[in-house]
C-alpha cells in the first residue's frame, strides 16, 4: 500500500501566461517500469519560459511544468531493476525505453515506446512528487561524494550543452563561437573546453553574463552585438575565415542568422536553441559554402559521462545557481528568470514549505 499523500502542491500550466500553484493528486505507478520520486531540487529553465508564454502550443492546459531535477525514489514498479526506494537520483529530461528502433541506434530522444519530455508531454517536476516512466534508463544514481546541487543540471542543460558540442565536431586548436550566454550557452562553452579549442567566443547582449563567462574561464573572448558587429569580429579573430564551429543557444532569428554568417566555409553550425517561429535559410548564398547545420532534441545518454566528469573535477556548474527558493515562490522565480532580473542565471527550486 502506498504511503504517499493523496494530494500535493504543483505548478500547473493553464494557457499562455497563466501558471498557478495548485493542489493536485499525487502521481501513482501506472506501468511496471515506473518510479515515483520526491522532488528535492528542480529549476526553472528557458524552455519553461517558452511554454509559459504560449510559444510551444503542444503543451496542454493542466500540465505540471518543469523538467530539470533531482529527487529521492519513494516507490518503484515491479519492472524496475536498477533502482530502489531511498535512492537519490538525477533525472533525464527526456524518457526513453532503451531498446526500440531509435534507442538501439543511439537516437534516444526519438524513442518510439515513450519519448516524453517532462513538463511538455507528461507532467513535470515543479511539484512535490513526479512519476518517472522507464525509470531504469532515465535515472542516474548520485554517487558518494557528490551533492544533488553538483549534478542538478546533468539531465537537461549540461546534456544539451554536450549534445551541441558533439554535433559541432570541435577540433583541437579550432575556434568556437557560442551565440547565447545564458545557462545553456554557458554549459556548451564548458563542454567545448573539453575538446581543446584555441578560442571560445561568447556572444550575448547581457553584459553581466558575458562577464561571468569570462571570469569562470569558459569563454576567452566576449562580444556584445550592441557594441560591436559580432560576425565581423569573429572573422577578424580567425584570419577572415570565420569560426570552425558555431553553436546557437537561444532560438531567435538574430542568433540563428549570426551563427550561420559567422561560421567558416566547411564549418558546422550546431543549433540547440528552442525556436518558436520558422527561420529562413538563404540557400542561394549557402549552397556553395559547404557548411553543415545540425540540430535536435538533447540525447538521453549523457548522464553517466557527465557525472564522471563532475566527480573528476572537470566540470563544475554550481556558479549558475544564483537564486534559490522553495516551490511556494516559483511564480516569482518565473518573473525574475524571464526578465533576467537581479543578475539571475538559474533559479533553483527547493521543496514546498508548509506553514
Amino acid at each position: 500500500m502506498s504511503k504517499l499523500p493523496k494530494e500535493m502542491k504543483a505548478l500547473v500550466y493553464h494557457g499562455p501566461n497563466d501558471i498557478r500553484m495548485e493542489t493536485v493528486p499525487t502521481p501513482k505507478i501506472k506501468d511496471p517500469t515506473d518510479a515515483i520520486i520526491r522532488v528535492t531540487l528542480s529549476t526553472i529553465c528557458g524552455t519553461d519560459i517558452h511554454i509559459k508564454s504560449g510559444g510551444l502550443p503542444a503543451v496542454k492546459p493542466g500540465t505540471i511544468l518543469g523538467h530539470e531535477f533531482c529527487g529521492e525514489i519513494v516507490e518503484v514498479g515491479s519492472g524496475v531493476h536498477n533502482f530502489k526506494a531511498g535512492d537519490k537520483v538525477a533525472v533525464n529530461c527526456v524518457t526513453h525505453c532503451g531498446n526500440c528502433f531509435y534507442c538501439l541506434r543511439g537516437i534516444f530522444s526519438q524513442c518510439i515506446k515513450g519519448s516524453w519530455i517532462f513538463g511538455y508531454q507528461i507532467d513535470g517536476c515543479q511539484a512535490e512528487y513526479t512519476r518517472i516512466p522507464h525509470a531504469d534508463s532515465g535515472l542516474e544514481l548520485i554517487p558518494e561524494g557528490l551533492r544533488e546541487e553538483d549534478v542538478l543540471f546533468i539531465g537537461d542543460i549540461l546534456s544539451t550543452g554536450l549534445f551541441g558540442v558533439e554535433n559541432a565536431e570541435i577540433e583541437p586548436g579550432s575556434t568556437v563561437a557560442v551565440f547565447g550566454c545564458g545557462p545553456v550557452g554557458m554549459c556548451a562553452m564548458t563542454c567545448a573546453r573539453l575538446y581543446g579549442p584555441s578560442k571560445i567566443i561568447a556572444v550575448d547582449l547581457n553584459e553581466h553574463r558575458l562577464e561571468v563567462a569570462k571570469q569562470q574561464g569558459i569563454a576567452d573572448v566576449t562580444l556584445n552585438p550592441l557594441k560591436v558587429n559580432a560576425v565581423n569580429e569573429i572573422k577578424n579573430l580567425t584570419g577572415g575565415r570565420g569560426a570552425g564551429a558555431t553553436i546557437e543557444a537561444v532560438g531567435i532569428t538574430p542568433t540563428f542568422q549570426a551563427s550561420i554568417d559567422a561560421v567558416r566555409p566547411g564549418g558546422i553550425v550546431s543549433i540547440i536553441g528552442v525556436f518558436e517561429q520558422p527561420q529562413e535559410l538563404k540557400m542561394h548564398e549557402l549552397w556553395i559554402k559547404n557548411i553543415t547545420i545540425k540540430m535536435g532534441l538533447v540525447n538521453a545518454n549523457h548522464l553517466p559521462r557527465l557525472t564522471d566528469l563532475i566527480k573528476a573535477g572537470k566540470i563544475d556548474m554550481n556558479f549558475l545557481q544564483t537564486h534559490r527558493s522553495p516551490l511556494n515562490d516559483i511564480i516569482k522565480g518565473y518573473e525574475v528568470f524571464e526578465g533576467q532580473k537581479d543578475n539571475v542565471l538559474k533559479w533553483v527550486v527547493t521543496p514546498y514549505e508548509y506553514k
